[in-house]
């Protein structure tokens, strides 16, 4: 089955809240604002020269180069990674050996580069020993595509991310903080892994995710929602949510705290925080023959106050 394909019909009732409007579009992967960012008010130190800093891009990935960094017999460098992959230098395609530029080393270990997520905002400049390690908790690091049912390997910053989910996935937009969805499929029967429908929801100036899957849970069937946030935890925490889901006078409520699009999606479904629906009770819920699932799901998002 398709992922956020017509297995589900979903319809949603939005109601009242405070929001600001996603972007219609967006053509390159960081929004327009964050290109006019500059290093002023950097907290690391000034950077070197930018000749010597030209010395560490690699010519075949164009990245910076750290040790081990590998040199052909006529001194061209390239990084330790590309040197596993080509045959010959890329500059004068001379037999590549395994020698090692121990002096660009040592410079390299002298300088202070800029993050590479420098166009993203960041304006730390940083040591270069310790900018790997830096870059993999950088606040303005990219974030990856909440999309996790295609297994999406676009990453961007969340305006970006917002317009490809549109575009790119066709996932449902709405605006308020509260809604009423209703997930309607012919045969409950039929529960497959990764049956799931994403929607965005715009409200308090931010983007969240309403997750809605079928699964099994070694032979139990299950269906699970949660709501992820479109930026960092420490924002997320900002926030809660409530779930809500029945039918002949019964129903099952959740509250919780959305998780960052940080956090993987399956790291978020494994533990299995949110709202979890085992597949009897879901078509009690659901009435009839107990044949077709009829689900209304309804949720509120809040801020809390600080």
């Amino acid at each position: 089955m398709t992922p956020g394909g017509g297995a589900y019909e979903g319809i949603i009732e939005s109601l009242s809240g405070n929001y600001d409007f996603a972007p219609e579009s967006v053509e390159l992967r960081v929004s327009p604002r964050r290109k006019a960012s500059t290093l002023t008010g950097a907290n690391c130190g000034v950077t070197s020269n930018t000749s010597v800093h030209e010395l560490l891009e690699c010519p075949v990935c164009m990245g910076v180069m750290y040790p081990p960094i590998h040199q052909c017999p006529n001194g061209h460098t390239l990084c330790s990674k590309c040197q596993l992959k080509v045959q010959r230098c890329p500059i004068c395609r001379h037999e590549l050996g395994n020698i090692r530029c121990l002096a660009l080393e040592k410079v390299a270990e002298s300088l202070e580069l800029p993050c590479r997520n420098q166009i993203l905002g960041c304006q730390d400049i940083l040591p270069y020993h310790r900018r790997l390690r830096h870059e993999q908790i950088c606040r303005f690091r990219p974030y990856n595509c909440p999309y996790a049912g295609a297994e999406c390997p676009v990453s961007g910053d969340i305006p970006f991310l917002v317009a490809h989910l549109k575009s790119d996935h066709k996932v449902d937009m709405h605006d308020g903080s509260t809604f009423n969805h209703r997930y309607v499929k012919s045969n409950a029967q039929d529960v497959e892994n990764a049956t799931w429908m994403l929607t965005v929801f715009n409200c308090y100036g931010h983007q969240f995710c309403l997750h809605f899957e079928a699964f099994s849970i070694g032979m139990a069937p299950v269906y699970m929602a949660f709501i992820r946030f479109m930026g960092d935890d420490h924002d997320a925490k900002k926030f809660s949510y409530s779930l809500e889901v029945g039918g002949n006078g019964r129903k099952m409520t959740w509250q919780g705290v959305p998780r960052s699009i940080r956090d993987s999606h399956s790291n978020v479904r494994d533990s299995m925080d949110g709202l979890i629906i085992q597949r009897n009770m879901a078509l009690f819920f659901s009435g009839g023959n107990k044949q077709e699932l009829k689900l209304k799901v309804a949720g509120r998002i809040w801020k809390e106050l600080s």
